[in-house]
């Protein structure tokens, strides 16, 4: 197993990608603290883990909640002994719409939401990586030369983000702690039936893609265990590109 004896903590655990991330990491042995806002959907994605022999934890975590971030972190490395991982999947709250016209609050609020969160939540994990001379910070989303209209303040606060990565990245790395972004330029499956403008959306990823067919939820948890595991040990300040070439690097 790739993850044993590693503790994992997944914020945002409880949608679709989120829960997908958590149950790959604890199929591998991982011990894995699910975090979200919602007990009904993260308990449901424990129960996945449980039945399977996996070992989950669940809490009602805000990400953008300094004080709550902290404790909860602090509490699962009393618990567990520490941190080896943690990966960041929450929402943004991002309004997509063209610059000419969104407000400024729309356009800002993806922008503030992303850099706070994955601040917040990384900071929280290092303190106790730093002590143990070892972790792996994951963040998701990634961003590159491509330009779409009508994105907001989306595609920046990605930009925002991966500077964020960097900038993390260069003080950790000294601490034998490493920060590597999962980058997939859309998934299908992680839209909703009911999810305006699915049919458009679905069908612009997989035009986009060169291997004749979009990213799975599954790639996502495969290149996630492999990212957070010794495997990927010489991997730090970079993007894995798992786009199916939609995104050009």
């Amino acid at each position: 197993m790739l993850l044993e004896n590693k503790v994992a903590v997944v914020y945002g655990a409880g949608g679709r990608i989120g829960g997908t991330v958590a149950r790959a990491f604890a199929a591998e042995g991982a011990v894995v603290f699910l975090a979200g806002r919602t007990h009904a959907r993260l308990d449901r994605v424990a129960e996945d883990i449980r039945s399977l022999g996996g070992v989950a934890e669940t809490a009602r975590v805000d990400a953008l909640d300094e004080q709550a971030v902290d404790a909860f972190v602090d509490e699962v490395a009393e618990q567990a002994g520490g941190v080896d991982i943690s990966f960041n999947l929450i929402s943004y709250g991002d309004v997509q719409e063209p610059l000419a016209t969104i407000s400024a609050e729309d356009f800002s609020r993806p922008i503030e939401h992303a850099v706070r969160t994955q601040f917040l939540t990384t900071r929280a994990a290092a303190r106790h990586m730093v002590k143990r001379s070892s972790g792996v910070i994951l963040a998701f989303g990634g961003s590159g030369p491509e330009a779409i209209p009508g994105l907001g303040g989306f595609v920046v606060a990605l930009d925002a983000v991966e500077g964020l990565r960097r900038q993390w990245a260069c003080e950790l790395g000294p601490h034998g702690i490493r920060f590597v972004t999962l980058k997939t330029g859309g998934i299908p499956e992680s839209f909703p039936p009911d999810f305006p403008g699915r049919d458009e959306i679905v069908a612009g990823i997989e035009e986009a893609a060169m291997l004749n067919r979009a990213a799975t939820l599954a790639d996502v948890g495969n290149v996630a265990v492999f990212a957070a595991s010794d495997l990927a040990g010489s991997m730090t300040a970079a993007t894995v590109n798992i786009s199916c070439g939609a995104l050009v690097d």
